[in-house]
């Protein structure tokens, strides 16, 4: 796949975001946004949400409702920094990120170093010791130590256009690619950070350019973020399989349960089995000519709190999945789409319902859904799932 392409429609997505959500809504969200955290909702203290991965999710939901999606990355996950600074500053700053979670069989498309640089602390310093233009070098290195080392990405900043803070991005895919293709590679993502003067060609103490990391918020910690694409069909059943549900599924609670008994057998009590013999409830059917509920969708409110996966699904809170329910009779409607099959199993059913049932109703088409999780190594995911709504439903 062109990473042009890629980028393009990554840009579309930020785009669509901003445009959205207005600039007073581009800045920095908190915990305390409720169209994502809730006071309720169990956290793991060693998780940490990025703004950016709130934004990512706002803005490429809204780019899968736009856009078809297909081919593109459809899963973004991200690594917060688990590194300490060097002993000595004039050795650089080391960015050290778990990968021991990733799934390496998803088709890596773009991979980026987000470094959070804040405005100069001591800009007057600075300029007289090393100048205002300076050459941020990024490599890759082992977290084992090794002294092997590639550069991958630079560039130069200024120090007097640091009046606000803003995030450094550096393209680290060729790296991320040998970790993915590389069985023998480290479960670590390593990189180094070196900041030389341009004017003495010096290093340069990276506290001095605003890079300091003890005094950041765990929000602000270095981010490394995959873009993927990953098979979803069937993706949530393997997700939840291997959180193995840590929280038990809720039971249902009984007046709920006994409504919605009650209602499906009323519902099958008014299906319509054919013109061809049949039960007695088929029979009247027949006389007075009252037939069963056609095939259609149906509202289906999924929550996830009710499940019990709110411990590990961040957002959405909950979403309208849709079912599909009623009679599939003859003769079978085109709105309804059916099979070759389904008309001539359908028919054969008017004629006799012993010899076979009739088609079924079900989804003849499906729509996808974003979901921002936490995986087993906590970190913070993006996935598209396929196949996560009912747009319109078919006999079968």
């Amino acid at each position: 796949m062109d990473r042009a392409v890629v980028w393009f429609v990554f840009c579309l997505a930020l785009c669509v975001g901003m445009e959205s959500a207005g600039a007073p809504q581009s800045g920095p969200l908190t915990r305390s946004d409720t169209s994502l955290w809730r006071n309720d909702r169990p956290v793991n203290d060693s998780v940490v949400l990025h703004d950016y991965m709130v934004f990512l999710y706002r803005a490429l939901s809204k780019l899968q409702r736009r856009h078809d999606s297909r081919g593109f990355a459809n899963t973004v996950t991200s690594f917060v920094d688990q590194g300490k600074d060097l002993s000595s500053w004039d050795n650089g700053q080391r960015y050290i990120f778990d990968l021991s979670s990733w799934p390496r069989m998803d088709k890596l498309v773009e991979a980026e170093l987000r470094i959070l640089r804040n405005p100069a602390v001591d800009v007057l310093s600075i300029l007289t010791t090393g100048g205002n233009l300076y050459n941020i070098r990024l490599y890759s290195c082992s977290a084992e130590g090794a002294s092997d080392r590639q550069l991958l990405d630079s560039r130069t900043i200024e120090v007097l256009d640091g009046s606000l803070p803003r995030w450094e991005v550096f393209d680290v895919w060729t790296n991320m690619k040998a970790h993915q293709t590389n069985p023998t590679e480290s479960t670590q993502a390593c990189f180094h950070l070196l900041a030389l003067s341009q004017l003495t060609n010096e290093v340069a103490d990276p506290l001095l350019l605003g890079l300091d990391r003890h005094t950041r918020l765990p929000q602000e910690r270095a981010l490394l973020v995959a873009f993927s694409h990953a098979d979803t069909t069937d993706g949530l059943f393997r997700d939840m399989m291997h959180k193995r549900l840590p929280t038990p599924l809720k039971a249902i609670p009984k007046d709920e349960k006994m409504h919605w008994l009650h209602h499906k057998k009323a519902l099958s009590k008014r299906s319509f089995s054919g013109t061809g013999g049949g039960s007695a409830v088929a029979g009247t059917e027949r006389k007075t000519g009252h037939r069963g509920i056609r095939c259609s969708r149906k509202p289906l409110h999924v929550n996830f709190k009710g499940l019990g996966w709110d411990d590990w699904i961040i957002a959405p809170l909950d979403y309208e999945a849709y079912h599909c329910d009623g009679v599939c009779d003859f003769p079978l409607r085109s709105h309804l789409e059916p099979t070759n099959h389904a008309v001539i199993q359908t028919l054969m059913n008017s004629m006799d319902p012993d010899i076979s049932p009739p088609s079924c109703c079900v989804p003849s088409k499906l729509s996808p859904i974003s979901i921002l999780y936490i995986d087993s190594g906590n970190n913070v995911v993006y996935k598209q799932y396929k196949d996560m709504v009912v747009e319109s439903c078919g006999c079968r």
